[in-house]
C-alpha cells in the first residue's frame, strides 16, 4: 500500500509538474500547449464553476471564460506562488462569483426599476380615465333633455329599459329609441375626439 501512495503522490507531482511546464509553455506561444492545458484542467475547471453556479449552460460560459482568461494571462503565472492548477481553479471560482453578483446586481437593478414604468403605466392609465369622463361629460351635455335623461337612468341609474319608460312616463319603444339615438351620438362624439 505504501507503494501505491507514493505512485500516487509522484503521479501528482508529475501532472503538477507538467501543468505548470504546459502553462508555462503557453506562455511562450508554443503550439499545442493550451490544448494539453484544457485537457487536463478542463472538468476540474467545469466542476468549480458549477459548485458555484449550478447551472450547466451558464457554467460552460464561464468555463469558456475561465479558459480564455488563462490563455490571455498564462504570461503572469509564477509557479513559485502556486499550481498551475491551483491558479485555475481561484480563476474559475473568482469567475463564477463575479457572474453570480453580476447577475443578483442586474436583477436588482431590473427589480428597482421596474416599478416606474408601473407607475408611470399607473399615472398614465389615471389621466386616460380622466379625459375619457370629461369628454363623456361633454358628449352628454350635447344631447337633448330626454336623450340625456334616460342615458343617465338606464346606464347610472342601472334601470331597464321598461323601468325607464315608467320613470319617464314614455312608451317603451319611445324610450329604447331615445336611447339607441343617445348611444349613437355619443359613440360618434367619443370617437370625433379622440
Amino acid at each position: 500500500m505504501g507503494k501505491q501512495e507514493s505512485g500516487h503522490s509522484s503521479s501528482s507531482a508529475r501532472i503538477r509538474g507538467d501543468l505548470d511546464s504546459l502553462l508555462g509553455a503557453v506562455a511562450r506561444g508554443e503550439h499545442g500547449a493550451f490544448d494539453l492545458v484544457y485537457e487536463q484542467l478542463r472538468e476540474p475547471v467545469e466542476r468549480q464553476v458549477r459548485a458555484v453556479l449550478r447551472e450547466p449552460e451558464l457554467s460552460k460560459e464561464v468555463t469558456q471564460e475561465v479558459f480564455l482568461e488563462l490563455w490571455c494571462t498564462a504570461v503572469r503565472y509564477d509557479p513559485a506562488k502556486g499550481s498551475a492548477a491551483g491558479w485555475a481553479m481561484t480563476m474559475a471560482r473568482r469567475r463564477a462569483i463575479d457572474r453570480v453578483r453580476s447577475t443578483a446586481a442586474s436583477t436588482a437593478r431590473d427589480q428597482r426599476n421596474a416599478p416606474a414604468v408601473v407607475l408611470w403605466d399607473e399615472t398614465h392609465e389615471a389621466a386616460a380615465d380622466i379625459l375619457d369622463r370629461e369628454r363623456l361629460a361633454r358628449s352628454l351635455a350635447q344631447l337633448s333633455g330626454v336623450q340625456r335623461e334616460a342615458i343617465m337612468l338606464a346606464y347610472y341609474g342601472e334601470h331597464t329599459y321598461s323601468q325607464v319608460a315608467d320613470i319617464v312616463g314614455a312608451p317603451l319603444g319611445t324610450v329604447k329609441g331615445r336611447i339607441r339615438d343617445a348611444l349613437i351620438k355619443l359613440r360618434n362624439d367619443m370617437l370625433g375626439d379622440e
